[in-house]
């Protein structure tokens, strides 16, 4: 994967580990791009005192049309919902000019200590709503 010069942003050619019999990417490996995508995203963020800690609640991939081995494709991370204790991320998924998938991951906030659902800090929102889509 290739790092561009915006955070969230991360570009592939699909390998053949990634390919079904027909030379489809596997619903899976979109998954996983995107989580790796988010999670670079993430590592832009201000650091916090006591930060809460964040777990997936939800993941659901949108095709709109397979990539095929050796075919380029740009993930772009995207905040898309900002709640009081989750946060939204859509990446989008595209090649050659079309968009060919979505994956949309929910974040759970939590307490480090009892595991608990924690508020968003402050900082965090503020710097979330600068990547509101």
């Amino acid at each position: 994967m290739s790092q561009l010069k915006r955070p969230g942003v991360t570009e592939i050619r699909v390998p053949f580990r990634d390919v079904d019999m027909t030379g489809r990417m596997f619903l899976a490996s979109y998954i996983s791009y995107a989580e790796s995508v988010v999670a670079s995203f993430w590592l832009a963020r201000p650091e916090i005192e006591d930060e809460p800690i964040y777990s997936a609640s939800k993941v659901t991939c949108f095709l709109h049309r397979p990539l095929h081995y050796d075919e380029p494709a740009i993930f772009t991370a995207a905040v898309d919902k900002i709640g009081v204790r989750s946060i939204g991320f859509l990446v989008s998924i595209d090649t050659g000019g079309e968009r060919a998938a979505e994956v949309e991951i929910i974040w759970q906030a939590s307490n480090r200590e009892d595991q608990q659902p924690a508020s968003l800090p402050e900082e965090t929102r503020d710097w979330l709503y600068r990547f509101l889509d």
